[in-house]
C-alpha cells in the first residue's frame, strides 16, 4: 500500500546509463532505457496519472547485464530484460494494478546469473 503522505503514489525508475564506447559493461541506455521511460511517461499521461505517478529515469543501477532494468516502488519490483513492448505490459499489471510480471521479475535466479557473469569478468 502506498504512503498517502507521500508525493507519488508510486515512481519507476528505468535506467537509461550510457557507458563510453569500448566499455567492457553493457549499459541499459545502448539498449533502448531512454524509449523505454519515454512510454511509461506517455502511458502516465494518457491515464491522468500525471502527478500521482512518476517516471524517472536514472544513471546505473548496476545491474546493467540484465537491462534493461526497470524498478517500480514501492512494491520494490526489479524487471530486467525489459524491452519497448513489455512496457504497456508493466504498467497495466504494476503500475495501475498491485501485479508483477513474473516472466520479467528478477528473482534469486537472475541475481545468481549475474553474480556469475561479474565473476567470470
Amino acid at each position: 500500500m502506498s504512503d498517502p503522505t507521500a508525493p507519488y503514489q508510486k515512481h519507476i525508475l528505468v535506467c537509461t546509463n550510457e557507458r563510453p564506447a569500448g566499455s567492457s559493461r553493457v549499459s541499459c541506455g545502448h539498449c533502448g532505457g531512454a524509449g523505454i521511460r519515454l512510454r511509461f511517461a506517455e502511458l502516465l499521461k494518457e491515464h491522468g496519472l500525471k502527478g500521482q505517478v512518476r517516471a524517472s529515469k536514472t544513471g546505473c543501477l548496476d545491474v546493467c547485464e540484465l537491462g534493461p532494468v526497470v524498478v517500480v516502488y514501492p512494491q520494490d519490483l526489479w524487471y530486467v530484460g525489459v524491452q519497448a513492448e513489455d512496457v504497456e505490459e508493466i504498467f497495466q499489471t504494476s503500475v495501475l494494478k498491485d501485479g508483477i510480471v513474473e516472466r520479467l521479475a528478477a528473482g534469486p535466479a537472475e541475481w545468481e546469473k549475474l553474480r556469475q557473469l561479474r565473476t567470470k569478468a
